[in-house]
């Protein structure tokens, strides 16, 4: 007995989402690591505000992680749950000994930039499934993630005058 099989969803179509979702999970693992460290290590001019908002993200992370992993299992796959096995499979990379928020900051763009590419494909790959579920939660990551870089720009636009 297979949850798929009450979902109504073909098996053969659902195989490219959890890759994608495979994908994303990793990538959510890693960029969950680097908040971490942005988190510990950030230093001078807007720490208390940076290091508030590195906190929230990697929350934010590590739900959206449990989300995904959950959606995997639910579609019949196993999630990868080891550390070596999401850098194989993250296009997102490990950063480490970044202390300045401006750095730390234009990463966090750069891995939403490529969160927001990765679930397009998979928003329009669970559309092909008729995987409604995974269209909504793609989504909804991509209405938060979309303000969220818009707020990042503003931030890192420079002094007022």
């Amino acid at each position: 007995m297979k949850t798929l099989d009450y979902l109504h969803l073909d098996a053969s179509t659902t195989g490219k989402v959890v890759d994608g979702l495979q994908q994303l999970l990793a990538g959510y693992q890693v960029f969950y690591t680097n908040l971490r460290g942005f988190h510990w290590n950030i230093k001078g001019r807007g720490f208390f505000q940076l290091h508030s908002k590195f906190e929230e993200l990697y929350d934010d992370a590590a739900e959206k992680a449990d989300e995904l992993a959950e959606r995997i299992l639910m579609l019949g796959g196993v999630p990868v749950n080891s550390f070596s096995g999401y850098l194989k499979t993250s296009q997102v990379k490990e950063v480490s000994g970044i202390s300045c928020g401006d750095e730390a900051l234009k990463n966090i763009l750069e891995t939403l930039s490529l969160f927001i590419a990765e679930e397009r494909k998979l928003l329009s790959l669970a559309s092909e499934a008729h995987d409604e579920s995974t269209v909504a939660l793609m989504s909804d990551y991509l209405k938060e993630q979309e303000k969220l870089l818009w707020m990042l720009v503003a931030y890192l636009s420079g002094e007022c005058k």
